[in-house]
């Protein structure tokens, strides 16, 4: 497993990656990185514009509005590019962090989600949570591959057409 070390509070930072809490000023940055409609091939949707993306970003900085529901969103630079590459976010209830990923077209296949989902992961599991979950669809095998190196198991268990996967 990776080794995390936690560099601020709610920073985290791998070999290869820094991971910072996702806030409005990323949205100019994120709209070029999560531009491809490919990346919404299996999640449904499509790009949004930096206006969109700084509101959806306004809304989870302000937080769940149901008790007990935590939201935590990083951005994922890729320190050697020093530019951000994607996202993971987890919905924290009670001992169970749901956990979800993107990284732009450009740097897939580099293993970058697997190595930021990690992070969190550990972060995670060393305090907040002690079950992960995580909702693929049957066809994203690259999400699968993700879902599996944190050691997730699929599940017989579906949600909106995706499959869950479960510590």
């Amino acid at each position: 497993m990776a080794h995390v070390r936690q560099r601020s509070l709610g920073t985290l930072a791998t070999e290869r990656l820094e991971l910072v809490p996702l806030r409005e000023e990323h949205a100019e940055e994120m709209a070029l990185v999560l531009a491809d409609p490919a990346l919404y091939a299996f999640t449904g949707g499509g790009p949004e514009t930096a206006d969109g993306l700084r509101a959806r970003y306004r809304r989870q900085a302000a937080g769940s509005p149901e008790p007990g529901v935590s939201w935590l969103n990083w951005a994922v630079r890729l320190c050697a590019e020093d530019r951000l590459v994607g996202y993971v976010q987890a919905t924290v209830t009670g001992g169970t962090a749901e956990l979800a990923w993107v990284v732009g077209t450009p740097w897939q296949g580099r293993g970058i989600a697997a190595e930021a989902a990690r992070a969190v992961a550990i972060e995670l599991t060393a305090g907040a949570a002690d079950t992960l979950v995580a909702h693929i669809h049957p066809d994203h095998h690259a999400s699968a591959k993700v879902a599996a190196a944190l050691g997730l198991t699929p599940t017989d268990r579906w949600y909106d057409g995706e499959r869950r996967w479960q510590s």
